[in-house]
């Protein structure tokens, strides 16, 4: 039976049919494929030999969309759906371990859902990536000799779309390779004319509610893709750097009143002092009680300043006493609209200084301004003496290169209500995190919001859809509306209908509040209901030493090689097995080679049991097994599957997979086959035969591909028949 498209029934079910039954027959006529029905089981499964045809064999046969099988009457199963959206990677991606592994797991509880008989979607998709799309298509034309700006921006999109068509697609076919059992009929791009319309219906109705605006803000500034970056965009690395401590002298007056001669801050960006419109203490600070709202000098500058007191301060940073540069620092923002101060901008765009530095600064880069600035402190008897320090700087999340606060006037989403709801969904257990530890940084984020900067000044992406907009919006705007954009809205589909809201999710920690809140509060403010009920944060996979994996250090590993050394299935059964408890694991590939172990194991257990057997394999258990052994088996395999499938439900993968090891290796292989070489009745042979075909339906969800062509080979009689659609074992 084929899949009802739900966009369009463009085929009669006859024709489906037969189109189904061409598609078959043209696989099974592939050379390769023929191998997998032969008479005789192979002594060695090699991987390589059976991987791309068994996965040929389940996109020909049109399983991987919902409602593709008939399911047996008495299911409890039937009429249930279950629906997954796939976190949708970056168009320029290719994969990596992170997500191998999460990918890997969403395909574990798929696979197990459509087995037990829910009517199983699992949507996949990629992202349009914004920034780093076009950083990647304007790093091709600068080989060629040509820029963006050269081209114009009509030009420039016309080449990224080039691009996206010969490269875009890479990822979905490593997703394949995986073993990923994706809904490829009803693949998704963030840029699809249909999605474009979901963005501009979001941003319409949000702006309608006054939940948009324009204005002038300090925001976060990348001076290599000359865009504004939303707070989360940024990541911080610890550098080695040095803390200046400098006088900023009182006036004659207050220095008679005061009995000081200047008040000592300290800070590690002396160059922005050009733009200080303050000095700060805390409230509370007993330094400096007697000198609040007076005035100092502002060092090189030569004019006057407040000295205000603000409870953001951190009394024990420095002397305790800071200056507030509102034009170049997001704190100093906040601190100066409460107290009234103005913005005195310095630094530009291209992260050189402005006319209004002064003279000896303007246009010097910052390094070079900060140079200048120190010498003309120290040459002027202002600085008062400098000493090493860590510190945390922010760069961009795409290029690497240090971020500035500068003011510019920017499209936002007001965050009080959204937050409110998404912090609500959570609160209510009406979206439940696992592990439960991670609700602390989703809500603690929440509860400190600031209103979220959507525009992008850009030219790949989603424009602002305003008359004489040319900035384009976040490519997290438009991710936020993926469960039920993907599903098809604004329209109403089927799909939406029935899928909506989804049921779970998977992705990595570093995007919690980066897509899943965003997702949270755009799914109850578009659809009136979360977007899906469990939110699996799962492990992060670090080297061996510990440290996250990186490219450019020359410490990622690459999932492809790994596939191509072990095999598809060994490799997620390495992941899987290391997946314990949510706990970032460090990679080793004793799990992939552990894996290739069992798959062999596996193997070879089916050959004996096909020549045990005599090739006739039993597909149900004796009703009432007379001898003992074959009655503590079967009892075994019960309750390997309840194991299993327990610990899948609670998000335990790896736990799901040792106990199912558990009982296949040591249980069945090495006491029960055992056993069973020296008896020749023919209940023993039949519980040979079901014990493999339960084996066999029980590892499927960690290693489909070794389980499907086995199920070929066990289930000649019916080459049509896949084991990825095979009913999941019953527990009695």
């Amino acid at each position: 039976m084929r899949p009802t498209d739900t966009r369009g029934d463009f085929f009669n079910p006859f024709q489906k049919e037969f189109l189904r039954r061409v598609l078959m027959t043209i696989f099974e006529k592939s050379a390769i494929l023929h191998t997998m029905v032969e008479k005789e089981l192979p002594k060695a499964y090699n991987p390589k030999e059976y991987e791309d045809a068994t996965y040929k064999l389940w996109e020909g046969s049109g399983f991987f969309a919902p409602n593709a099988h008939p399911l047996s009457e008495d299911n409890s199963n039937r009429g249930k759906t279950f629906c997954m959206t796939m976190a949708p990677p970056n168009v320029t991606g290719s994969l990596h371990m992170g997500h191998a592994l999460e990918y890997t797991q969403s395909d574990v509880l798929v696979r197990l859902r459509r087995m037990q008989g829910y009517e199983t979607l699992w949507v996949p998709g990629t992202d349009h990536a914004g920034i780093a799309t076009q950083n990647v298509v304007e790093k091709i034309l600068k080989k060629e000799g040509v820029s963006r700006e050269s081209l114009g921006r009509e030009k420039f999109i016309e080449k990224v779309w080039e691009w996206k068509e010969i490269y875009g697609n890479t990822i979905v076919e490593q997703l394949k390779k995986l073993g990923a059992s994706c809904d490829w009929s009803r693949l998704r791009f963030t840029m699809d004319a249909r999605y474009v319309r979901a963005v501009e219906e979001a941003f319409a109705r949000y702006y309608k509610k006054g939940w948009i605006y324009k204005g002038t803000r300090v925001i976060s500034w990348c001076t290599r893709c000359q865009t504004s970056l939303s707070d989360l965009e940024l990541e911080y690395k610890e550098e080695k750097g040095l803390l200046w401590y400098i006088r900023y002298p009182f006036p004659e007056n207050v220095r008679v009143l005061t009995d000081k001669q200047a008040l000592v801050v300290a800070t590690t960006r002396p160059e922005t002092m050009l733009g200080d419109e303050a000095v700060a203490v805390h409230p509370n600070d007993a330094r400096y009680k007697d000198v609040v709202g007076k005035r100092v000098i502002l060092p090189i500058q030569n004019r006057e300043i407040p000295i205000i007191a603000d409870e953001s301060i951190d009394e024990s940073f420095g002397t305790g006493a800071v200056k507030i540069t509102p034009a170049h620092d997001t704190a100093d923002f906040e601190i100066a609209q409460r107290h009234s101060l103005p913005l005195t901008q310095v630094i530009d765009t291209r992260g050189k200084m402005l006319p209004l530095a002064g003279d000896a600064f303007a246009g010097a880069t910052i390094t070079e301004a900060r140079g200048r600035v120190v010498e003309a402190l120290k040459a002027e008897g202002f600085a008062e003496k400098e000493e090493d320090y860590m510190h945390s700087v922010a760069v961009c999340y795409r290029c690497n290169t240090v971020v500035e606060s500068i003011p510019s006037q920017q499209w936002f989403v007001k965050m009080k209500d959204l937050a409110g709801m998404a912090h609500n969904a959570v609160k209510e257990r009406r979206v439940k995190f696992h592990p439960p530890r991670w609700e602390k940084p989703y809500t603690d984020w929440l509860e400190n919001v600031k209103d979220w900067c959507i525009s992008r000044q850009i030219w790949w992406g989603h424009k602002v859809p305003l008359e004489g907009e040319t900035d384009v919006l976040d490519t997290w705007f438009s991710s936020a509306l993926w469960p039920f954009a993907a599903l098809g809205w604004p329209d109403k589909t089927k799909d939406l209908e029935k899928f909506y809201p989804t049921q779970a999710l998977t992705n990595d920690r570093g995007i919690i509040n980066l897509w899943d809140a965003r997702m949270i509060f755009s799914g109850l403010e578009f659809m009136g209901r979360e977007p899906f009920a469990d939110l699996l944060i799962h492990a992060t996979v670090l080297t061996k030493e510990g440290k996250r994996m990186s490219k450019s250090l020359g410490t990622g590993i690459d999932p492809m090689k790994l596939i191509e050394t072990y095999g598809a299935d060994a490799t997620r059964f390495g992941l899987v097995w290391m997946s314990l408890g949510g706990q970032d694991m460090k990679f080793g590939e004793e799990p992939m080679v552990a894996g290739k172990k069992f798959l062999n194991k596996l193997w070879n257990a089916a050959r004996f049991v096909m020549q045990k057997t005599g090739g006739s394999i039993a597909q149900e258990f004796p009703p009432a097994p007379q001898i003992v052994q074959n009655a503590s088996i079967i009892e075994s395999a019960h309750d390997a599957v309840k194991a299993a499938e327990d610990s899948v439900a609670a998000y335990e993968f790896g736990p799901a997979l040792r106990a199912a090891h558990e009982f296949f290796w040591h249980t069945f292989c090495d006491r029960y086959i055992e056993w069973a070489k020296k008896q020749d009745d023919e209940e023993t042979k039949q519980v040979l035969g079901a014990t493999l075909i339960v084996s066999l339906k029980l590892f499927h969800p960690f290693t489909p591909f070794v389980t499907e062509s086995l199920w070929q080979y066990v289930r000649k009689e019916d080459w049509a028949s896949q084991l990825m659609v095979a009913e999941w074992p019953r527990v009695h």
